[in-house]
């Protein structure tokens, strides 16, 4: 040691600061929006928040609304749980190995789900008049459960992705052949499916558009914190 942690001769420690702060970035702007959000509960809704939420009503043709339908479906349901468990299935190697991570990944955007309902539930904010809402939608709007699902979903398949693309290098790089990879675009795609699904929210009516970046910062600070808890992990010692 060089009284630096390393894991595979690369430093740990500065990468898992960098994370933490990251995360604690992303918490502040979370509870920074949070009360800016309970001080306006019960008074007018919030200038950004009416002037998406006109802008949205009168800019939302027949076929526009139905493809939102088709989007803002992709980020509830089966979908989402059955793509953190792919993404387990992809990151982990050997059958045992990867069905526990299949088992932690799920478990991982299911406790997210579980605090982001505590939160919304503490919050309590109400949704915009139903007369606006252009599909389904129930309990409280803040935050936007569809943005957060979709978020964390998307950041646990562009993890898993990156993972596997960075041990086929590592592969690569011990047999001197070459291997060419497109992590990069599926991650920049994954996001903006998670994008176009908070966006889909608000164009249907039934969130404003701070609930939806709300549910994007809950979600980078679960990502970031468990992206953080696995580096602790694989920078111990007994974890070698």
């Amino acid at each position: 040691m060089t009284g630096r942690t390393r894991f595979a001769g690369r430093p740990v420690v500065p990468r898992i600061r960098t994370a933490l702060g990251a995360v604690l970035i992303g918490f502040v702007g979370l509870m920074g929006l949070t009360a800016v959000v309970l001080a306006a509960r019960h008074g007018s809704v919030l200038p950004i928040d009416r002037a998406a939420h006109t802008w949205s009503l009168h800019h939302r043709p027949a076929a526009l609304v139905t493809v939102a339908r088709v989007v803002t479906a992709t980020g509830t349901g089966v979908f989402p749980y059955a793509a953190a468990v792919a993404a387990g299935l992809m990151a982990g190697h050997g059958i045992g190995h990867r069905l526990a991570c299949a088992a932690g990944a799920l478990a991982f955007l299911l406790l997210g789900q579980a605090l982001r309902f505590g939160l919304m539930e503490a919050v309590g904010r109400p949704r915009p008049a139903v007369g606006d809402w252009a599909t389904h939608a129930s309990g409280f709007a803040f935050p936007s459960g569809h943005a957060t699902t979709s978020a964390l979903t998307a950041g646990l398949l562009a993890a898993a992705i990156g993972h596997r693309a960075r041990l086929r290098r590592a592969r690569a790089a011990a047999s001197r052949t070459s291997t060419g990879t497109g992590t990069a675009a599926v991650a920049v795609l994954l996001g903006c499916w998670a994008a176009a699904v908070g966006v889909s929210r608000v164009l249907l009516g039934v969130h404003w558009a701070t609930d939806v970046v709300a549910g994007w910062l809950f979600a980078a600070v679960w990502l970031g914190l468990g992206a953080t808890l696995i580096r602790i992990r694989t920078a111990s010692p007994t974890s070698r």
